[in-house]
């Protein structure tokens, strides 16, 4: 009878008919933005940058001499060169798309705990694949049936995206109270006063912790204000780029500026004999001297704002992806980091263009030609 009840509960098993995925998955594709930004690769110690890219240990490590972001030059303030932040969400994605993985890429995957037969179904809260027995077993004998397990056979049916949009689950937060550390203190409230999750009894019992909220309206609140901050930063992002453009477009005319008067230079110089080979040296150092600092400051402002750019660009993944795919635990965790992150390129302005030098005037390098 009881095993009975646990297949009216839970997924009517079957094991299903060996069949190719009804379609390929795009994972490699649609998913890059979950590898690191630096070598393109799969790595389970993603760190979160305060410019909001995404890096792995092994490009840290290679970097720490530089210590700055190598997409966008921004410094690490940390010693080490590696930053405290972990990217808590790729890490998942890489996690859940791995399991996706194994679901379209083979026709059974093997049940997880007796390892023999070929898994009926997946379990999203154990996270585990189980044949028809081991499901038995899980939804009576481990008392776990509130877990909805899935068919494999419906799971491989998915694209990448929507399974993970379904295993996005709530995760249990704990209380913040080091004295109910490894206890069974599970909470849903949160203090606004001292920004930290509490169970009832503390809730109820310590006067000091007030107003509250329940975590899910905090997560959602977290959730907007990323959205808004990063809303308010792409209305910016067009003011960036139309400084970019002006950049581009000065420091196109200072080369074309260089390369005519060299030309010119050349074409002078070429027509006299070799007594004046000299002045044609002195002459083209000249330009090279007055330019080269104009083409460095053009060249530094250009970066600065192109990895301004790029910040912003990471900054607007991210809290999409978040909205996306984030878990709450995620969002608990990641949001102050992110939120300050986006708060300080908020208040980066680009620079003014009408303060910049203009190129020197090569009027005495025309007036020596025009002595020789």
């Amino acid at each position: 009878d009881g095993a009975a009840a646990s297949m009216e509960t839970g997924p009517q098993l079957s094991i299903p008919q060996c069949s190719p995925p009804p379609h390929p998955p795009a994972v490699e594709d649609d998913f890059k933005f979950i590898l690191c930004e630096g070598c393109q690769q799969a790595s389970p110690n993603l760190k979160l940058l305060t410019c909001l890219h995404t890096l792995c240990l092994n490009c840290l490590s290679e970097n720490k001499p530089i210590r700055q972001c190598p997409i966008c030059q921004t410094p690490i303030p940390q010693a080490s060169g590696i930053p405290d932040m972990d990217n808590l969400l790729f890490t998942s994605l890489q996690a859940r798309l791995s399991i996706y993985k194994k679901i379209a890429n083979s026709n059974n995957p093997s049940c997880s705990r007796c390892r023999g037969e070929a898994a009926a179904v997946w379990c999203p809260e154990c996270e585990e694949f189980l044949c028809a027995k081991c499901f038995e077993d899980h939804q009576w004998f481990f008392k776990k049936r509130n877990h909805e397990a899935k068919k494999v056979e419906d799971l491989r049916a998915e694209s990448p995206h929507q399974f993970l949009e379904d295993t996005r689950k709530s995760c249990n937060l704990f209380c913040a109270n080091p004295d109910h550390a490894g206890q069974d203190h599970v909470s849903s409230i949160y203090c606004t006063k001292c920004e930290k999750v509490l169970c009832c009894s503390c809730a109820l019992l310590d006067s000091q912790h007030a107003p509250f909220c329940d975590i899910r309206s905090e997560t959602q609140r977290r959730q907007q204000e990323l959205s808004t901050i990063a809303q308010e930063l792409k209305q910016k992002r067009s003011r960036f780029q139309a400084t970019q453009a002006v950049l581009r477009n000065e420091a196109a005319r200072l080369e074309e500026a260089q390369q005519e008067m060299r030309e010119l230079i050349q074409q002078r110089v070429e027509q006299l004999v070799q007594l004046l080979r000299r002045e044609e040296e002195e002459l083209l150092g000249l330009v090279e001297a007055r330019q080269e600092r104009g083409r460095r400051e053009l060249a530094g402002e250009l970066q600065r704002v192109e990895g301004t750019l790029r910040r912003m660009e990471a900054a607007e993944r991210l809290v999409e992806k978040m909205s996306l795919y984030a878990t709450e635990q995620e969002v608990m965790d990641m949001q102050p980091f992110v939120r300050d992150s986006l708060q300080e390129l908020q208040r980066l302005q680009p620079p003014a263009s009408g303060e910049r030098e203009q190129p020197r005037d090569l009027s005495e390098c025309r007036g020596r030609l025009q002595a020789l």
